[in-house]
């Protein structure tokens, strides 16, 4: 007997489908993790050289070129295209999605530019996943599930933690925790996990000594938490002005991303801890093995915001977490230097503590996603005991910097088109409808220069209560007649032969065009009187639409949603 997927139950085929994802994720992120690793070692013998500098904006430029002219997909650092076809276009992504953002990403990290691989690695996993759900030919709804499940997969893999990756995906790229969500997902997180596992190895990412923490410790992260958030706020401020004062300035998309490469390349002749996806700077920090003092380490913390908003705000592709996570360290390291400083005569808890908190801090105030920083924070250090505190930290830290940056730097921009829409809300609910389906065809079409004797006898004729007027020689429209509005003249035999229609019809009232969101149409009629309006494209008349049948789809719609 031939097997058939459709023949399953709808959520055991998205865990077994989500399992296959899975593997991709996984295998798209240990390619991504040898591959800079074997950058690493080919460009190191060139590391001290002084034209190292330049080796940045090479990386750069060849990124860019190799995306645009080679694999011939999109710009952008990943994360917010998948967003984006979450919330728009029903999880479709390209396929070269899955390899030409691992390339190109390669390219800038190795090179020096100051990325991580996590955007690239979580767009190759979401493209995967929307891959493999167009082969088995599954719903819009079922595809974005897994395009959540790739996601998950590549974090958990890049990061070896799987639930961080599956915190990632419901809270940043779905929008909402279901069950069915939360099973394909996880599916996909653990799948990824181990694969690379397998090929990797189990390890703690940044393991550090064990934590011995008093009271006053935890109370001290409270402002830490102050700290964490000005510096996300900065951090988001300043990616945000470098790509519009860039991409003003600089058109060529190539050169553009070579300017800020060499930026960086400058930066890293003076401070190397900000070049690359920067772990080993962490994982010196985290073991407790940084020797310098206060000054450097919010120097290195600065610089890496510089750097990083340099290398992505100008064109490099990569991600934002690694970079996150450094300067989240480096923070924390600033903080307790400064306890230490203020208040000497206090034991403070080690670095590694107060370090681990900055990078829970900045991740989730950066992200606008406290339990994906809250889960990712202990599953890469194992920090598991102090929990409570980077609990505080993250929640603290998120609701300070929301206060000034309401939305994630992956959301800005969808929100600043107007793009984001999030599951079972007003807008996105309605995005899944459209005019056309809407349409009504209840209606007599009649031209301007009828009597109003022949529309008496066209109204006796037939049951509808709207007769849009169309001239007769364009086809185009010219208003709209409701047989209610002209009642009086409908008794009135005097007046047959000397009226014409051209004279009854209503050019007030509001049209409609395909181009109009259905939100945008339910607030001309909220704001309105008109419970039936025209749909004109182009000048053509298309049919009527009405908010009875808007509120009756939007409400089988939410039926649908309810089911999956």
């Amino acid at each position: 007997m031939k097997f058939n997927v459709h023949n399953l139950n709808e959520r055991l085929q998205l865990v077994i489908i989500g399992a296959v994802v899975g593997v991709g994720g996984g295998l798209a992120s240990v390619a991504l993790n040898k591959s800079l690793e074997w950058g690493a070692e080919v460009l190191h013998p060139y590391r001290h050289q002084w034209y190292s500098l330049f080796l940045p904006a090479c990386g750069a430029a060849l990124s860019i070129i190799f995306l645009l002219y080679v694999a011939k997909d999109i710009g952008g650092h990943g994360v917010p295209e998948v967003i984006y076809s979450v919330v728009r276009r029903g999880g479709l992504l390209r396929f070269r999605s899955s390899y030409s953002r691992l390339v190109s990403c390669c390219l800038t990290i190795a090179s020096g530019g100051s990325a991580g691989p996590e955007g690239p690695v979580v767009i190759s996993g979401g493209s995967v996943a929307s891959n493999i759900t167009s082969f088995f030919r599954l719903r819009d709804r079922q595809r974005i599930v897994l395009v959540g499940g790739g996601a998950a997969a590549a974090i958990a893999s890049i990061f070896n933690a799987p639930v961080a990756g599956i915190a990632f995906s419901l809270e940043v790229i779905m929008g909402e925790w279901t069950p069915t969500n939360l099973i394909t997902v996880g599916v996909a997180s653990a799948i990824g996990t181990e694969v690379s596992r397998l090929l990797q190895g189990n390890q703690i990412p940044f393991e550090g000594p064990p934590f011995v923490i008093s009271d006053i410790d935890v109370i001290a992260c409270l402002g830490l938490a102050v700290f964490t958030s000005f510096s996300s706020v900065f951090f988001i401020r300043l990616l945000r002005y470098v790509r519009e004062i860039s991409g003003k300035a600089i058109p060529i998309l190539w050169v553009r991303a070579a300017c800020g490469g060499l930026f960086v390349g400058l930066i890293g002749l003076v401070l190397p801890s900000v070049l690359g996806e920067g772990y080993g700077a962490v994982r010196t920090v985290i073991g407790g093995n940084f020797t310098e003092g206060l000054t450097i380490a919010g120097l290195i913390a600065l610089a890496k915001i510089m750097a990083t908003s340099l290398s992505i705000g100008t064109g490099g592709i990569g991600g934002i977490f690694a970079p996150c996570l450094v300067i989240g360290s480096f923070v924390g390291l600033f903080y307790q230097r400064l306890l230490i400083y203020l208040i000497p005569g206090v034991h403070w808890a080690g670095e590694p503590y107060f370090a681990l908190l900055g990078m829970a801090g900045v991740i989730s105030s950066v992200l606008q996603a406290p339990m994906t920083g809250i889960f990712l924070i202990t599953e890469i250090t194992g920090g598991y005991e102090v929990l409570v505190s980077v609990l505080l930290v993250c929640v603290i830290s998120v609701t300070m910097s929301r206060i000034f940056e309401p939305y994630s730097v992956y959301h800005q921009e969808l929100v600043a088109h107007g793009e984001l829409l999030r599951p079972r809300t007003d807008r996105k609910v309605l995005s899944e409808l459209t005019i056309m389906e809407l349409l009504d065809h209840n209606y007599k079409e009649v031209p301007p220069e009828m009597t109003l004797g022949e529309f008496v006898e066209i109204v006796k004729q037939t049951p509808y209560h709207f007769f849009p007027v169309i001239d007769s020689g364009t086809e185009r429209y010219l208003g709209l007649i409701h047989s209610d509005d002209i009642r009086s003249y409908l008794f009135d035999s005097n007046l047959y032969n000397s009226l014409l229609v051209e004279e009854l019809m209503d050019t007030t009232v509001p049209t409609i065009s395909l181009d109009d969101e259905l939100a945008e149409v339910l607030d001309i009629f909220e704001y309105g009187h008109d419970s039936t309006l025209p749909v004109v494209h182009d000048g053509r008349f298309l049919g009527l639409i009405s908010k009875a049948t808007i509120l009756d789809h939007y409400r089988k719609e939410l039926i649908v949603e309810e089911e999956i």
